[in-house]
């Protein structure tokens, strides 16, 4: 049996989902700041066009630890923005907290120190991941399967300007 919903309500839901659309800007539920970055978990995530098993899959993210940004939360379903911009919905469990990174454009240069004129360690191609070990305001220290260094945020898709990671 189906319980009808009154108009009033259904129209301030409605209103309400309208301003959250519109705003961008839905509290989030864990408490957590919103936008956040994390990564994911499995080497395989669905992620759908909605918050829920029922709604299709949208893409299969298929780069494990690869770093998305949560830009609201709906229950145990988080939605994400990918680092190429494609934004769709995964389940909690298919995200973790740890910190990665990924290089967005061509080849990005890994040196020893924060000096820009350090050595290089490694030159990075587009696409690789690696695992932030801390960031200041203007460089994170990353591990690229066993490549340790240093790059400025602006190299890396996966912190924000200035953010401090430790």
């Amino acid at each position: 049996m189906k319980l009808p919903i009154p108009r009033n309500h259904f129209r301030l839901f409605a209103i309400g989902l309208l301003l959250i659309t519109l705003t961008g800007q839905a509290a989030a539920q864990t408490g957590l700041p919103l936008p956040r970055f994390v990564s994911l978990r499995a080497s395989e995530v669905n992620m759908r066009t909605g918050p829920g098993v029922r709604y299709p899959i949208q893409w299969k993210l298929v780069y494990r630890h690869m770093p998305v940004e949560i830009v609201a939360e709906f229950e145990n379903w988080r939605k994400i923005r990918e680092w190429e911009g494609s934004v769709g919905w995964v389940h909690k469990s298919m995200l973790s907290g740890q910190r990665w990174v990924i290089i967005r454009k061509g080849k990005q240069t890994l040196r020893g120190s924060t000096k820009p004129d350090a050595p290089v360690v490694a030159r990075i191609e587009k696409k690789v991941i690696g695992k932030v070990e801390k960031c200041d305001a203007r460089w994170c220290k990353i591990d690229f399967s066993g490549f340790s260094g240093w790059m400025r945020h602006k190299q890396i898709w996966g912190v924000y300007p200035h953010e401090t990671v430790k």
